[in-house]
């Protein structure tokens, strides 16, 4: 890929002086972010498929409690502590891991439309009080999950250094 130029930069122009220079020209809106729309799209793509292939090897039955889709959103989430942790803290990463894995891989891997999908389903089928209790055990799950590796990630980091 080419070098991206930083957008220009206007210099004030005065109108009573004859010899002010142009404003100059700024560079179009998004310039630049073809690279990063291109790794979020083929990680998120990546990550779809790959918790398709969850659903298609632990299928769930018609009003049963999701259980793919809450492991599914679990271990995204554990990962994402990790990433983070790992690409924020640690490695001196290039432009586009963060949205190639963190925004596209993992973004595409979680689901929480579908977890709201299922969540709607299970009320809809006269299980209100299960669909209740996937929200709340998903959304702590999915904290607690992010929250721990990070801190593990963060220990065992602190451990290696030493």
């Amino acid at each position: 890929m080419g070098q991206s130029r930083p957008p220009a930069v206007e210099e004030p122009v005065d109108p009573d002086l004859p010899d002010s220079p142009p404003p100059a020209r700024r560079a179009p809106a998004g310039h630049g972010q073809l690279p990063v729309v291109c790794a979020v799209s083929v990680g998120g793509g990546m990550g779809a498929a790959a918790r398709y292939g969850a659903s298609l090897l632990w299928p769930t039955e018609a009003n049963a409690f999701p259980w793919t889709t809450f492991f599914v959103n679990v271990v995204g989430c554990a990962v994402i502590g990790v990433f983070m942790v790992l690409a924020t803290e640690v490695w001196a990463a290039h432009r586009l891991v963060r949205p190639f894995f963190g925004t596209g891989v993992l973004g595409g891997f979680t689901t929480f439309s579908t977890y709201a999908v299922d969540i709607q389903r299970l009320v809809d089928g006269g299980r209100a009080a299960t669909g209740l209790g996937y929200l709340a055990a998903t959304l702590l799950a999915a904290l607690a999950a992010v929250w721990a590796t990070a801190r593990l990630t963060r220990r065992a980091i602190a451990w290696r250094t030493r």
